[in-house]
């Protein structure tokens, strides 16, 4: 029979969390139980659990950057055993049969990947995240975290982690390389981390220098306040790769000039609105504007033992199960260094 696990859960768009309990299905022959220890928060959990993209799902129980044990697996489950560290990141399921998936790039499925939450998987039935006891999910959707990395620091890799790793190593960051990060939060600290350890030479561009000492800290070599007027200008055609993790609307003009010729500026960012730009900004310099999605399966295995072998996670804030509506709040206006991550065990048996 399925089993019930207690959770957090938003009953309507913007209402405050209640404590539940959901239904999690009996696990199949290739599936692994999770017992979930930490769940990160990112903020398109916040915009999903207060309605501001399209009509969700509710009630919702928010959460894609999951980390915990294997307590349980199905027979034919050949990759995992109970007791075994392991991640759920954004997705838990795909079609398996498209182009993207059969090249490990299970994120731009042709169906459409299935969410890990607010969303529903084959069968129609709605998906639950990780602000819960536990989690059924199949093998091939699974990761493996290494012992080197703690279970709450490695809980946001599952996202933001992957969500810069993937375009750093797509466009070819390495030694010699000279990256601009936009943004100095839950992304772009990870994205100064992953891109120095990958031998570039990192700029971070914020508004201002309140968080300077913590980026040169993680491995930036300069660090840049874009609220000064001379800031961009000074820095015209400096670097190889901009990597955007903003979701404000930003001058894509202005990014574009700070490309050498042949330079990419990426978007991970998601503005709510449309955005323009002058196409000689591009043909101007050969410069290519693109974007860029979390990562595959595959992908994200080898950014989860790149960070272990180097000793990289998440700088993050912990905060119990009854402090979850007030971290959304400060998440929003920007009262974070730099992850919050709930200690789910607060909940209480995982079922």
């Amino acid at each position: 029979m399925p089993s019930t696990v207690t959770a957090l859960a938003v009953p309507g768009a913007g209402k405050p969390f209640e404590r539940t309990t959901i239904t999690r299905r009996d696990p199949r022959p290739h599936d692994v139980v999770v017992e979930i220890a930490y769940c990160g928060i990112c903020h398109s959990d916040i915009h999903q659990a207060r309605g501001e993209w399209y009509e969700g799902i509710f009630p919702m129980v928010p959460g894609h950057e999951i980390a915990g044990t294997v307590t349980a697996v199905g027979g034919g489950v050949t990759r995992f055993a109970v007791g075994d560290r392991v991640g759920v990141g954004c997705f838990v399921d795909s079609c398996r049969e498209c182009e993207s998936c059969r090249a490990g790039e299970e994120q731009y499925c042709a169906r459409g990947e299935v969410g890990t939450y607010a969303a529903r998987d084959h069968t129609g039935e709605p998906t639950y995240g990780g602000y819960s006891r536990g989690i059924v999910v199949d093998e091939d959707y699974v990761l493996r975290i290494p012992d080197g990395l703690g279970l709450d620091v490695a809980a946001p890799l599952l996202c933001a982690g992957i969500t810069v790793y993937s375009p750093l190593v797509r466009w070819g960051v390495g030694p010699g390389s000279r990256v601009a990060v936009v943004g100095m939060g839950g992304l772009g600290h990870l994205a100064v981390q992953i891109a120095a350890a990958l031998g570039a030479e990192v700029t971070v561009l914020s508004q201002t220098l309140a968080k300077e000492a913590d980026g040169l800290r993680l491995g930036a070599v300069r660090y840049a306040a874009t609220a000064d007027p001379e800031t961009l200008p000074r820095l015209r055609s400096a670097f190889d790769l901009v990597l955007s993790t903003v979701s404000a609307t930003q001058d894509l003009d202005a990014h574009l000039a700070l490309l050498r010729v042949g330079g990419t500026l990426v978007n991970v960012g998601l503005p709510p609105g449309p955005a323009s730009y002058r196409p000689y900004s591009l043909a101007g310099g050969r410069r290519t504007l693109a974007g860029s999605k979390i990562g595959g399966i595959r992908e994200t295995q080898q950014m989860l033992d790149f960070c272990a072998e180097r000793g990289l996670g998440a700088e993050i804030e912990t905060v119990s199960v009854d402090e979850v509506d007030g971290a959304y709040d400060r998440v929003v206006t920007g009262d974070v260094r730099y992850r919050f991550v709930i200690d789910v065990a607060g909940l209480g048996e995982a079922g």
